[in-house]
């Protein structure tokens, strides 16, 4: 199974008026295995050090991740929804910078999706890794 890939304007265009849209994040790019997006750190998302507030982080990670896998089933007929989502922080982004996330496909089974979550600076460096597993259950009708 892999992503049914659609225009990025229409992701974008059904998160508004979310969290998603709220926090600026924005969906850049779609492949059959992978989905990334970027979110910038500003005063919706530091903590008082003046660096990515680990919450924002782990927004960002659940959003790709649900995004992607909600991408990779039949939606008239099921939905993914969060089990569990960890985060490790690597380094901090200050305020002022973005941080870009790309989730990858572990697992995509029938029952339930595994999802890795990579989230660099804008030099390319490692700021956070993340996992999400998503139910995969029947829509309600």
């Amino acid at each position: 199974m892999s992503i049914k890939i659609k225009p990025i304007e229409l992701i974008n265009e059904g998160q508004k008026n979310t969290m998603v849209s709220f926090l600026g994040i924005e969906i850049t790019e779609v492949t059959s295995t992978t989905l990334s997006g970027k979110m910038p750190v500003d005063e919706r998302h530091a903590q008082i050090m003046g660096v990515l507030h680990g919450g924002g982080s782990v927004v960002l990670a659940e959003t790709l991740g649900s995004i992607a896998a909600n991408m990779s089933v039949d939606t008239t007929k099921y939905a993914c929804m969060g089990l569990e989502i960890n985060a490790n922080h690597i380094r901090p982004v200050p305020k002022g910078k973005w941080v870009y996330g790309t989730a990858t496909s572990l697992h995509v089974g029938r029952k339930t999706q595994v999802w890795e979550i990579k989230m660099t600076n804008e030099e390319g460096k490692l700021t956070c890794i993340s996992r999400i597993t998503m139910a995969v259950v029947e829509r309600f009708h």
